[in-house]
């Protein structure tokens, strides 16, 4: 009885012996399986950092459009500054400008004078004062009634005109036509400053003056 009771625990930590054996090269991939969890676990719970991506440079797309639009401008004293129609405008971000089909454009400066645009084209900045005009170009500036004889209006046209309107000036690189009543000038180039009253035609300058009838 006594040679029983004493074998048993014996057989019992031979069984835990070899339990442990097995256990022990299993325990390596169990280890495996559990960190594997654990990081799995660690992914799905960690909030991610939000990816910062660096700005694209703008492209020349037009990333406005208008069609048949009219656009009207005032100046502090809420008086009309400047009046802007077209079939189509589209703006550019890249270059910030705006490209109109079928131009018609008024302006009038502080004293009342009016200038009148028409092109086919026209390419203006972001605050409308400056514009290029391409194609069949007139620019009529008509001076303001001042109490005085009436004075005619000062027409200028060719296919490229660049007119700045805030300072009054008048520039080409290409031929133009200047027209004042009957009297008629042209030129290979152009430069007009309103505000100065000086006007400039180079290259093949020609022109022919009406005859003045007597009083």
């Amino acid at each position: 009885m006594s040679a029983t009771v004493a074998g048993q625990p014996r057989r019992a930590w031979s069984l835990v012996g070899r339990a442990w054996d097995r256990l022990s090269v299993y325990l390596p991939i169990i280890l495996m399986g559990v960190i594997a969890l654990g990081t799995y676990w660690l992914a799905r719970n960690t909030p991610s950092l939000a990816v910062v991506e660096a700005p694209r440079p703008p492209t020349h797309d037009p990333d406005t459009i208008m069609r048949r639009f009219s656009v009207k401008t005032f100046d502090p004293a809420g008086r009309l500054k400047s009046e802007v129609h077209g079939s189509e405008a589209r703006h550019f971000p890249d270059t910030d400008t705006v490209e109109i089909d079928q131009p018609r454009i008024r302006s009038l400066n502080a004293q009342g004078d009016l200038t009148a645009a028409t092109a086919q084209r026209a390419l203006s900045n972001a605050d409308g004062s400056e514009v290029q005009l391409f194609g069949n170009a007139v620019v009529t500036r008509t001076p303001a009634a001042a109490g005085g004889p009436p004075r005619a209006p000062l027409e200028f046209r060719g296919e490229f005109l660049h007119a700045f309107l805030d300072a009054e000036r008048l520039v080409s690189n290409k031929p133009v036509e200047l027209r004042r009543g009957d009297d008629r000038f042209t030129g290979d180039s152009l430069q007009y400053d309103n505000i100065n009253r000086v006007l400039v035609l180079e290259g093949r300058v020609r022109g022919s003056i009406a005859a003045r009838q007597g009083g």
